[in-house]
């Protein structure tokens, strides 16, 4: 039971701010799976120690449960057709993966002012990163791809 919570508090309060908590969880696990309670246990301790002096963030969590909620709230909104497979004929006649932008080709593997939400969702952003851990330098990236975005010359939707 506590090397699961372990998983748990990795992911739900650690989260980004340090990724390598899951990995320390999953290890004490393992650890204890192989080598039975009497050293495993020093391994879930020391796991233990780890999230307990890890910054914390629920910033994943709090962007799943909003992006579910809106999934589940909004199913009138359709996948850009941009983004649709288009396996058939008419699929294609349909307009589905009509200028899709494949990252890998833009410059930096970043497609500037792509869009991957529907229209009506434009101004959307789920993911908040925390000023703590690893995060910061997330939130950084997400800054640096924002500008990006904003002066593509190639933006899908216009506000």
């Amino acid at each position: 039971y506590i090397a699961r919570r372990l998983l748990a508090i990795a992911s739900e309060d650690v989260g980004n701010a340090d990724p390598r908590a899951m990995q320390v969880a999953l290890a004490a696990w393992d650890c204890f799976t192989r080598v039975g309670p009497a050293e495993g246990e020093r391994a879930i301790a020391q796991a233990i120690v780890y999230l307990a002096c890890a910054p914390k963030s629920n910033a994943v969590y709090t962007a799943w449960k909003q992006a579910l909620t809106d999934a589940h709230n909004l199913p009138e909104y359709e996948v850009p057709h941009h983004l649709r497979n288009a396996p058939t004929h008419l699929m294609k006649d349909l307009g589905y993966g009509a200028e899709y932008r494949y990252a890998h080709d833009e410059p930096g593997a970043y497609a500037a002012g792509e869009q991957y939400l529907p229209p009506e969702m434009l101004a959307t952003r789920y993911y908040q990163p925390s000023n703590r851990g690893l995060e910061t330098k997330i939130g950084e990236k997400l800054d640096y791809l924002a500008n990006l975005d904003a002066n593509s010359p190639r933006k899908r939707y216009e506000k």
